[in-house]
């Protein structure tokens, strides 16, 4: 048989142009796929070619990011509640009705959010990639002191680079994988040089509302079946908040991804098997 190839899609929500890989876009079990603050919905290629033949998959660019279109006014919606209110308008436009979600970090948040309030009893498995509902200061501090400040560069070979040294800690990448994150990861500005794909409002306003990502009150309303999975060395979850998740709310399972810390990129197939385990559960 021949694999699963994803479409470049584009829709329209909540007055904002969407981008979307879209793999095996029929009506077999819908999986949607959330990136991370300051990255993008392709990161999600290598997971999402491993269910594309079982599921379908949905991995948007959030607003601000990727190819999806920037924000008119910056402080009210590059916040995880207009995000939410993205999410949902858009997999209404999709006809989606249930599925399971996968959110690495601001993804995870997102789906949290949706999960005990919008689309509470639409999501049905929740995974929440090295996410939780409190995230450790120090973790905060670190992600402010690269992402508020846009790096330049001459050439995508020093992007990629740059790119190599701060997602270190998402574990094993090949250098395929790391070659589309700096091709995907990348814009030119008007004087030539290049710079990371984001608004960089995305990130000022991020510094200013660290305290959206507090949401115990959320995590005790969910009811999703609840996987919270956490890098080993993670400075953003800390192993004291995971085993909490697993004692109240959902009681979410945890696994603990050695070799990674904040983010594992699920892209291996010790990780795959993991998801492919609950998701079929």
């Amino acid at each position: 048989m021949t694999a699963p190839q994803p479409a470049s899609e584009y829709l329209t929500a909540c007055g904002h142009e969407i981008h979307y890989m879209h793999w095996s876009s029929d009506q077999s079990d819908p999986i949607v796929m959330w990136h991370g603050l300051a990255r993008t919905g392709r990161d999600f290629d290598p997971c999402a070619r491993r269910f594309a033949d079982r599921f379908r998959i949905v991995a948007p660019d959030t607003i601000g990011r990727g190819l999806s279109g920037w924000a008119s006014a910056p402080e009210a919606e590059y916040r995880l509640e207009h995000y939410a209110e993205v999410a949902v308008e858009m997999l209404d436009r999709l006809g989606i009705e249930r599925m399971r979600w996968v959110g690495t970090s601001m993804g995870g948040a997102i789906g949290m959010m949706l999960a005990a309030g919008p689309l509470k009893g639409r999501i049905t498995h929740l995974v929440l990639n090295d996410i939780g509902p409190a995230l450790a200061p120090a973790a905060i501090n670190r992600i402010r002191s690269y992402v508020t400040q846009p790096p330049v560069f001459d050439t995508v070979l020093e992007l990629e680079t740059y790119l190599r040294t701060i997602y270190a800690p998402y574990g094993a990448i090949s250098d395929e994988q790391w070659r589309q994150m700096a091709e995907t990861s990348t814009r030119r500005r008007d004087d030539g040089k290049l710079t990371v794909h984001y608004d960089p409002a995305v990130m000022r306003v991020f510094a200013e509302t660290t305290g959206d990502f507090e949401m115990w009150d959320a995590w005790d309303a969910i009811e999703a079946k609840t996987l919270v999975l956490r890098g080993e060395t993670s400075d953003l979850l800390t192993q004291d908040t995971a085993e909490e998740m697993t004692r109240r709310g959902p009681k979410a399972s945890l696994a603990v991804i050695p070799g990674c810390g904040h983010a594992p990129a699920l892209n291996v197939p010790d990780q795959l098997d993991l998801l492919d385990r609950f998701l079929t559960s």
